[in-house]
């Protein structure tokens, strides 16, 4: 048997985990020198409010040695094969500390430590699409194989709504924050190469932004592989959500349309009422 696992930067929602068997390793974050868990012992709102008490954004640390020895374990005991994926390497060393401890163990002939140069349901698109092969019967090998060859056509990008957590968190200088504030600039990023870079810049209302940033992206999205598409928000008007879903619908191309929330560590570094429209490019 294959079990699928992912770090908790994947950002999938513990409904779609528990369709598709997938088991979530958490990351920490860290705030007043107390660690919680990401996904299970802090929720964002909680992040929110802690950081702009303090002025200040939590710090985030690496999945630890215990937790994946705690995952991992049980099912390498009992013969499992098991395929794990990671936020890139590029923003964390979570990739190096599962890779080192399945060989610490000496299950790394058993464990593949999957890479996944994205961050968010970016890495989420790549867990289902292995999920769904490891359901129709193919083995580690090839699903890895495949896996790498996806890897550079998972498309992830957002618009962000405030630059200030992108301030505090040394992603942008207190000028252009406080710029993006006065001009009402919203900044589109795109993970590309395993590294985030700044995009076009939108201009208006958040909601407004986030429309225009959606529609830009059609002529990508018509050129997508069908199976799925992820709409990935850091808290949004429920509103706004139905909005960008409805627009997708229009297309009349997704198999499925899939939203979820942004969990802890990506939240706190994006802010509030970030919106991201993920999927694999057509290959």
């Amino acid at each position: 048997m294959i079990r699928i696992f992912a770090d908790s930067t994947c950002d999938l929602s513990e409904k779609l985990c528990e369709q598709y068997n997938i088991g979530i390793i958490p990351l920490h974050i860290v705030m007043d020198g107390k660690e919680y868990r990401d996904g299970t012992e802090i929720s964002p709102d909680e992040i929110y409010k802690w950081a702009d008490a303090n002025k200040t954004t939590p710090k985030t640390s690496a999945v630890s040695i215990a937790d994946f020895e705690e995952k991992i374990k049980p099912e390498t005991d009992a013969g499992n094969e098991i395929i794990v994926f990671t936020i890139s390497s590029e923003m964390s060393t979570t990739y190096n500390i599962m890779r080192m401890t399945a060989e610490d163990m000496g299950v790394a002939d058993r464990v593949s430590v999957i890479d996944s140069r994205n961050l968010s349901t970016g890495i989420g698109l790549l867990v289902l699409a292995a999920a769904d092969m490891a359901k129709s019967g193919r083995n580690r090998e090839e699903i890895v194989k495949e896996i790498e060859r996806l890897i550079p056509l998972s498309r992830a990008s957002f618009t962000v709504d405030i630059l200030t957590y992108l301030h505090r968190g040394g992603r942008c200088s207190a000028v252009a924050a406080l710029a993006g504030s006065v001009l009402k600039l919203h900044p589109k990023i795109v993970v590309e190469n395993g590294k985030m870079r700044p995009d076009k810049k939108y201009r208006g209302k958040n909601e407004r932004a986030i429309m225009d940033y959606v529609k830009d992206l059609e002529p990508e999205l018509k050129k997508a592989r069908k199976e799925r598409v992820f709409i990935t928000h850091s808290g949004c008007d429920k509103a706004l959500v139905l909005q960008v879903r409805l627009y997708l619908e229009s297309l009349n191309y997704f198999d499925e349309i899939l939203e979820t929330r942004a969990g802890g560590v990506i939240s706190s570094h994006c802010g509030p009422g970030t919106l991201g429209v993920l999927f694999i490019a057509g290959s």
